[in-house]
């Protein structure tokens, strides 16, 4: 496992972490048992950044996962999504932020958390100073060690990181989103700020396994979020069309390496650019677990793969979603 400096934070986090929406909710059933042997097999494989939100469901999971290792475990959460969908700034005042992380604190079992993060507030927010100053204030009282944004498009990256005390952000960015590489990564390391990279396998599209006609559960948000009917179009399948995104998934088959799986291959791309401290994929089983793990121990991505993926993205995908995100 490689480790990695999550920004201002100071923390060495493993550069593959664990995205725990998987096995809380919108993913289709879960088993909590096995959720729970999943995130060991993480830590086993030396993960040592698991990463969660207040709506999710899985931060009870992760407070009982915590109580059952010795090692140092970094725990992100995130708070806001509970106001949705009545984001009105009144709603965000210091007691209620507050409140939100004395829940999450009581979730999870701990007396400071290490990482809080804005949950993909709407843009309006980055133009608002009270709410990172109430931010400021609960690092004051030690109730939250570091806080961060997540965000969906990276001119709120570029907005949130003018504030000093926004020490990382949480954006999207797989093969099928190029876009944050392109200004926010250079903004971001300049400032010191950490970058947490989620969707990194675009819902499952950059497994390989989908197809132009999988099904998925009903509680699966990529059966009720195809058009952005409940969050941001962006969150399932990075916005691409099913059938594209299958097609474009197709087309990398061939440049994967041998001996490892093209999840594994997305996920070392990733990490080829520097300014990325850690991606978080999902895992609902051990074997996925220690799969996606392994991906940190892949050799780099050679020249010409990251040439073709480039290649590829802008003539398949970017005139379909470049600019929005």
């Amino acid at each position: 496992m490689q480790y990695r400096r999550l920004g201002k934070t100071g923390y060495e986090v493993s550069a593959v972490g664990f995205g725990a929406w998987g096995i809380g909710s919108e993913w289709g059933p879960v088993d909590d048992e096995v959720s729970l042997q999943a995130l060991h097999a993480a830590a086993d494989a030396g993960v040592n950044f698991f990463d969660t939100a207040d709506v999710y469901g899985s931060e009870p999971l992760l407070g009982r996962f915590l109580r059952e290792r010795d090692e140092r475990l970094y725990l992100a959460t995130k708070l806001g999504r509970k106001a949705a969908p009545a984001f009105d700034r009144d709603r965000f005042g210091e007691r209620q932020l507050e409140a939100w992380v004395d829940d999450s604190r009581e979730n999870l079992g701990v007396e400071t958390l290490d990482l809080v993060q804005t949950h993909t507030l709407p843009t309006d927010f980055y133009y608002w100073p009270e709410l990172f100053r109430g931010l400021d204030r609960l690092v004051e009282k030690g109730k939250v060690a570091h806080y961060g944004v997540s965000v969906e498009r990276s001119e709120e990256g570029l907005k949130a990181i003018e504030y000093d005390g926004v020490a990382s952000v949480q954006i999207i960015f797989n093969m099928l989103r190029l876009r944050p590489s392109e200004r926010f990564f250079a903004a971001a390391a300049e400032r010191d700020v950490g970058i947490v990279v989620r969707v990194p396998l675009a819902s499952g599209i950059l497994t390989g396994k989908l197809r132009k006609d999988s099904e998925f559960a009903p509680d699966d948000h990529r059966r009720f979020n195809v058009r952005g009917e409940a969050f941001d179009v962006g969150e399932t399948f990075s916005g691409v069309p099913l059938d594209a995104g299958v097609e474009f998934a197709d087309a990398i088959g061939a440049l994967v390496p041998e001996g490892a799986t093209m999840a594994q291959l997305a996920l070392r791309w990733i990490l080829m650019w520097p300014e990325v401290s850690t991606v978080i994929p999902g895992a609902k089983t051990p074997d996925q677990a220690r799969a996606n793990a392994a991906a940190a121990d892949l050799a780099p991505v050679r020249a010409e793969t990251m040439l073709r993926v480039e290649q590829l993205y802008r003539e398949r995908v970017a005139p379909l979603v470049h600019q929005r995100w």
